[in-house]
């Protein structure tokens, strides 16, 4: 380690308490932690998908850096979430705000109906598959609904922008439409559901009943 560089472990919560934006200092498995590690995990989720999209390459290159820009909105959410917005001082209120025009949600429209217009309607539920791109876009796109539900709870306690639930909101029904978007662009057949048929019970003769 070369003298002055900051080490990667503070040790500051060993205690089981982490701190916010704010410096406020709550238990780790708090609901904003809950929060922000979820919005992590739903980046990280991203992070693979897009690395994916990379090795696929034909037609989603548009698709990549779409994702690495939502990456980065991410981040800003995480900022967000982590200044509570019922008592966090205004400086901080104004310098984590998120999406206040709606402009990011927009993009998310924009994207969606791009893709949309060159894909089959659906008529069926489909199953996450159509090669590892798409199937990791749909573990992805379920990440953002359970990140969603973590901040929806936050939203309506006014202590997280309520335009971050509707950025996650639209941000699920953009993943779904990539999933499907990457399936068709590398030629892949997406799995539909298909209801299980009930097994047949057979019937005993009657000398043995």
């Amino acid at each position: 380690m070369l003298a002055g560089r900051p080490k990667i472990y503070t040790k500051t919560g060993d205690k089981g308490t982490s701190s916010l934006f704010t410096g406020e200092r709550r238990p780790k498995d708090d609901v904003v932690f809950d929060a922000l590690g979820t919005n992590d995990e739903l980046s990280s989720s991203i992070g693979l998908a897009r690395e994916y999209c990379l090795d696929q390459g034909e037609g989603i290159q548009g698709m990549v850096s779409q994702l690495e820009q939502i990456q980065c909105l991410l981040q800003d959410i995480g900022s967000n979430i982590a200044t509570p917005r019922d008592l966090a001082t205004a400086p901080r209120l104004a310098r984590t705000e998120f999406d206040s025009n709606g402009q990011h949600v927009q993009d998310l429209e924009l994207w969606i109906d791009t893709m949309d217009q060159e894909l089959p309607p659906l008529t069926s539920f489909i199953l996450p598959s159509g090669g590892k791109a798409a199937a990791a876009l749909h573990v992805a796109r379920s990440v953002s609904r359970r990140t969603e539900r973590r901040v929806v709870p936050l939203a309506q306690e006014q202590r997280v922008d309520k335009s971050v639930a509707i950025y996650l909101n639209r941000l699920s029904d953009y993943l779904f439409t990539c999933g499907r978007y990457a399936a068709m662009k590398a030629g892949r057949q997406e799995v539909l559901y298909k209801k299980p048929r009930a097994p047949r019970i057979k019937k005993m003769p009657a000398s043995e009943e």
